[in-house]
């Protein structure tokens, strides 16, 4: 070991069924994850949305530099500035921008270039993705493996979410400069997606289509 590096901490011999009963809890947990797009009204604190941003700060990064920066909204003006601009390009994008076989794949799902749970849910976060930056804030080193490092954030963020009990929708309309100019983040920032954050409505209701998922075998070969 050498002057920069630390003992590793926070891992503990688990026995083989310890194992086993962790995996199967976590796959349980994340089988009932859905998009919706449905959400309540309900208040959610603060302190749990930190919570969840601390755990998506956790995950890995290229150079772990931490490309990302996480915008939490709740201002109810900011959603509604938020919520007319995405739907202006929504219009476009449903009005002829997207090509015939997307909007064949999207038809499933039933959306279109409403969005009111833009104002409906209690939170919304903007993910930005940092072109430049470091480990420590001030830096301006070249940041690598940017979209990947920020899919990784986003996705421990949704885990967070969900784990809290909490219902999420990964919203992304084309362009999405205007996140940048309504959030006031820098030119070195780039949109990643919205994450639309709150309680399910109680009329909520899920896609038969998005219930369809690909078998083990259909995702993954093992070579043993």
């Amino acid at each position: 070991m050498t002057e920069d590096h630390l003992p590793l901490e926070g891992y503990h011999e688990l026995t083989e069924e310890q194992m086993r009963q962790r995996a199967e809890a976590v796959l349980n947990r994340l089988s009932s994850r859905r998009t919706i797009r449905d959400f309540s009204d309900e208040p959610v604190s603060k302190e749990i949305i930190e919570t969840c941003l601390k755990a998506a700060g956790t995950a890995p990064s290229g150079a772990n530099h931490q490309p990302w920066h996480f915008v939490a909204i709740s201002d109810a003006e900011i959603k509604r500035k938020i919520r007319i601009a995405a739907e202006s390009e929504e219009a476009e994008f449903y009005g002829g921008r997207a090509p015939a076989e997307w909007l064949d794949a999207l038809a499933p799902l039933g959306t279109n270039q409403s969005k009111p749970f833009l104002e409906t849910a209690p939170w919304l976060i903007a993910v930005f993705a940092q072109r430049r930056g470091g480990e420590i804030i001030g830096q301006n080193k070249k940041n690598y493996y940017v979209t990947e490092s920020v899919g990784l954030a986003t996705g421990l963020l949704i885990t967070a979410l969900h784990s809290a009990g909490l219902g999420t929708l990964t919203h992304t309309p084309a362009p999405m400069g205007f996140l940048r100019e309504i959030c006031e983040r820098p030119n070195s920032e780039k949109p990643f997606l919205l994450m639309v954050v709150g309680h399910p409505a109680e009329t909520a209701t899920v896609p038969k289509h998005a219930l369809v998922k690909k078998t083990l075998d259909e995702i993954s070969t093992f070579i043993i």
